[in-house]
C-alpha cells in the first residue's frame, strides 16, 4: 500500500499580503523523507515554509500537510496542526529569561501537555535525545550557539511531531559545529521523522546528498542531481 504523503500542494499559489510569491506549486514529500529547500534570498523559500505551519493562509489551490487540508483550514484547527510540525529557527528563539527545562514547560504547557501524563519525564526523554541531558539548569546566555540549537531541536520534539521544519538551522554555527547538528537530524530522520530542512550551506548538501527542491523564479523546481545546482547562487543567500 502506498503511503499518504505527509505534504502534499497541488497547483497552490503561495501569496505574502498582496505579492504573489510562488506559482503553481506542485509537489508531495512521502513520510520518513528528508527533503532539502534551497534558493536564494527572496526566492520564495521562508513563505513556504510559514505556508506548511499556517502562518500564511493558502487561497489558491490545494495542500495537505499532516492530515490538514491548508486550503480548509478553519482558524480554530491550526494550534492542532502545529502541534504536529516542530520547528527548529536559525536564531534558535529560545526564551532567554528562563532555563532550558523552563523554555521546554513553557512548550509543554503553552501546546496542552498538562492534559498528559508527566511533563518532566518528557522533558528528560527531549534533551537526552539532543545530548543536552545535564544542561537542563543552564540559562540560554550560558550555552554555546551549538548547545542553544540543539535545545532547539529538542523543543521542537516535545509534541512528537509527524514532520520537523529546520529553516536554515546551521545558519548561525561553524562549520564543526553544522556537522553536529546535521547528524542529529539525520538521527532524528533515521528514526521515523519527516524533515524538511531550509539550508543555503552547500557543503552539507554535497556531504549528505538528499532530495532538493529548490525555489527559482516563482517556482518550487525539483533538482534531479546534486550537479544540477548552482551552488553559487546560493551563496548570495
Amino acid at each position: 500500500m502506498i503511503p499518504q504523503p505527509i505534504i502534499s500542494f497541488s497547483h497552490a499559489d503561495i501569496i505574502h499580503g498582496d505579492h504573489l510569491v510562488l506559482k503553481d506549486v506542485t509537489f508531495s514529500v512521502n513520510p520518513g523523507e528528508f527533503v532539502y529547500l534551497i534558493g536564494k534570498v527572496g526566492s520564495g523559500k521562508t513563505s513556504l515554509v510559514k505556508t506548511l505551519n499556517a502562518e500564511l493562509r493558502l487561497s489558491r489551490g490545494k495542500a495537505d500537510v499532516v492530515g490538514y487540508a491548508l486550503h480548509l483550514l478553519k482558524k480554530s484547527q491550526i494550534p492542532f496542526l502545529r502541534r504536529r510540525i516542530g520547528v527548529v529557527f536559525q536564531d534558535f528563539q529560545l526564551l532567554t529569561d528562563r532555563t532550558v527545562h523552563d523554555n521546554l514547560l513553557f512548550v509543554l504547557h503553552a501546546t496542552g501537555w498538562k492534559t498528559k501524563k508527566n511533563p518532566e519525564q518528557r522533558i528528560k526523554d527531549v534533551l537526552q535525545m539532543v545530548g543536552m541531558a545535564t544542561k537542563g539548569f543552564k540559562m540560554p546566555h550560558q550555552l554555546s550557539g551549538g548547545e542553544q540549537q540543539r535545545v532547539a531541536i529538542a523543543r521542537a520534539l516535545l509534541n512528537a511531531p509527524d514532520l520537523i521544519l529546520a529553516d536554515e538551522p546551521t545558519g548561525n554555527l561553524d562549520p564543526e559545529t553544522s556537522s553536529e547538528i546535521m547528524d542529529l537530524l539525520l538521527n532524528i530522520h533515521q528514526a521515523g521523522k519527516t524533515v524538511v530542512m531550509v539550508t543555503h550551506n552547500y557543503n552539507l548538501l554535497k556531504k549528505y546528498p538528499f532530495r532538493t527542491l529548490k525555489c527559482e523564479n516563482e517556482r518550487v523546481i525539483e533538482m534531479e542531481t546534486l550537479q544540477e545546482i548552482d551552488f553559487s547562487t546560493l551563496m548570495e543567500g
